[in-house]
């Protein structure tokens, strides 16, 4: 064998051991996405003002578009100012039923509707509000707001009741449609309708309150005034009759708290508005909605009455009228309170934080006790955080100087009332 001659310049080079250690992808993902969080908590604490800056500017591109256009089709959608029980609503491109809160939106197609129990108010950006009653069930078919001067709203009752009332607004060219059947009920501004419709019995009508109204099927039209209804059936003609008018609630305020000392020894005011040839009136109070076994019940001739003698707890009170012919009117939609026996040693923390109009109602913010209980002008507020933050819209308020009346009571008894004073422009 021939052996290769030693070179003392180029040394035999001996084994080289080479060692390393294997590091996986989800190794190195994890240690840079560590350093990027450790990065963002350095420069939030250097400079929270461009963290959030950054978090905004992020949160406009994922959206896809300015914050600007989405505050205004905020404004322009129709949404629940007020919840009561059991409400629903199936939006228009889903086939499931889920619980409607203050921040669903409403769309054309979307179907609401309430328990035996349940009722809901609904805003549209015109002002026209449509209350839902118990066991309704009602399909939105308008809800146009693209024009600042022409609005459109409108809405199918399948079953059920609803309250319609519409503002006279800044829109030359309001369009607010009820639809029963085969007819559709145009309410003109600044008016308020009843509408009824029970498919089982084949029983329809619209009574209209205040204002003016119009209803057509076909070539068939019917002009309404104030307190005048068109009853029909599916099918046959259209009637109008006169009716008499239950009377118009005032007060105690529907869902109003009366914080009073003593209840037992407390006289409670009840007062509603006249009825145009109304002799008398019956008033009833009862511990259910139903008023089987009222606990107090008033004749009188005028529009007010008292009543002593009630405990501490929740109440239902309606109103009918008679008038010479002995013609009764149906019982006045009930309104509750609440009698509540003022604590004398608890107070409860109750901030308001801030007033925003929204047309004529007016957006309420502000802060109280985890658990507490609020009433807003006689409604009850039911958007409050577990941190006791809290929103509210009041119902549309007439222009001028109002005062907003806040009621809160905490779980310890203790009670607290917020008066806010605001003017509503005309």
């Amino acid at each position: 064998m021939t052996q290769t001659p030693y070179d003392p310049n180029h040394p035999k080079i001996r084994s080289v051991e080479v060692q390393w250690h294997a590091v996986t992808y989800k190794t190195v993902i994890t240690y840079i996405a560590l350093l990027l969080v450790i990065g963002l908590a350095i420069s939030y604490f250097i400079s929270p003002g461009f963290y959030g800056r950054l978090i905004d500017k992020v949160s406009e591109k994922i959206g896809g578009g300015d914050s600007t256009d989405a505050a205004v089709t905020s404004q322009t959608q129709a949404k629940f100012v007020n919840l009561d029980g059991a409400v629903q609503i199936k939006k228009v491109n889903s086939t499931q039923w889920v619980e409607a809160d203050y921040r669903t939106t409403l769309d054309k197609g979307d179907q609401i509707k309430t328990s035996s129990d349940g009722a809901a108010r609904i805003a549209f950006a015109d002002g026209t509000t449509y209350t839902v009653k118990a066991g309704s069930f009602i399909t939105v078919e308008e809800n146009n707001m693209s024009q600042p001067r022409e609005t459109a709203s409108g809405i199918r009752i399948n079953l059920g009741q609803v309250d319609l009332t519409t503002g006279g607004g800044a829109a030359s060219n309001l369009q607010a449609k009820v639809s029963i059947e085969d007819t559709t009920t145009q309410v003109h501004s600044n008016s308020s309708v009843t509408a009824k419709n029970d498919p089982t019995k084949n029983e329809h009508e619209v009574v209209l309150k205040s204002g003016g109204a119009e209803i057509t099927r076909g070539q068939e039209r019917v002009e309404l005034l104030p307190y005048e209804k068109v009853s029909f059936t599916s099918g046959g003609p259209m009637q109008k009759s006169n009716v008499l008018a239950p009377p118009e609630l005032s007060l105690p305020l529907t869902l109003q708290s009366l914080i009073v000392s003593d209840p037992r020894e407390a006289t409670v005011h009840f007062e509603w508005k006249a009825v145009p040839d109304a002799t008398l009136y019956t008033l009833r109070v009862s511990t259910t909605s139903m008023f089987a076994n009222p606990v107090a019940e008033r004749k009188v001739t005028g529009t007010s009455a008292e009543v002593t003698g009630l405990d501490a707890g929740e109440y239902f009170w309606n109103v009918t009228a008679m008038d010479a012919k002995k013609r009764v009117s149906e019982p006045s939609d009930p309104f509750k309170f609440t009698l509540v026996a003022q604590s004398k040693t608890q107070d409860m923390l109750l901030e308001i934080e801030g007033t925003q109009l929204q047309g004529r109602m007016v957006e309420i913010t502000g802060r109280t006790e985890p658990g507490a209980s609020l009433i807003i002008n006689g409604q009850p507020v039911s958007n409050i955080g577990p941190d006791g933050k809290f929103h509210h819209f009041t119902e549309q308020l007439q222009p001028g100087q109002q005062t907003i009346v806040i009621t809160g009571q905490n779980r310890r008894g203790g009670t607290a009332i917020q008066r806010v004073p605001i003017v509503i422009p005309k």
